[in-house]
């Protein structure tokens, strides 16, 4: 069974303070070690919080990233800090959204790639947000997000 390298990680395993923004925090990777082997990674932030850029006031999601695995996999602990660091950060929802899809296109050239950011309600509209790469590698199994679409107490 191969080991992954970890060699070169900066956060794991060490004591990190949450990064004050997302352009300052830090995205790391680590090799995948089954390569020339399709397989979806599912990462599932059900408590994302975010600032509305124009009254401040928070803004909630539930956010799933798909992806299939090209050389790298980021690593957990940075994406969960990178996650987090838009707590305080003020941003539309879409941006907020798409900003993640393509920060991890960016540093993890996956195969492909899709975002799913049901965010709840605020002045009663809740809006989601749905971006990916492009079309998956044929035959492999993309299962649904598992997040039923919003209907309010009805």
């Amino acid at each position: 069974m191969p080991k992954t390298d970890v060699s070169g990680l900066t956060q794991l395993g060490a004591k990190v303070d949450a990064p004050a923004s997302p352009e300052e925090a830090v995205l790391e990777k680590v090799p995948a070690s089954h390569a020339g082997t399709d397989y979806v990674v599912r990462f599932t932030a059900p408590e994302f919080t975010s600032i509305c850029p124009m009254t401040g006031q928070p803004d909630f999601a539930h956010i799933v990233i798909d992806y299939i695995p090209g050389d790298w996999l980021v690593e957990s602990k940075s994406l969960k800090l990178y996650l987090h660091s838009f707590r305080n950060h003020g941003a539309f929802h879409e941006d907020c959204s798409i900003d993640i899809g393509k920060r991890l296109v960016d540093l993890l050239d996956p195969k492909w790639l899709r975002i799913g950011a049901y965010w709840y309600p605020r002045g009663g509209i809740p809006i989601d947000v749905f971006w990916q790469t492009g079309e998956p590698p044929e035959g492999v199994w993309i299962p649904d997000q598992g997040v039923a679409p919003y209907r309010g107490r009805g």
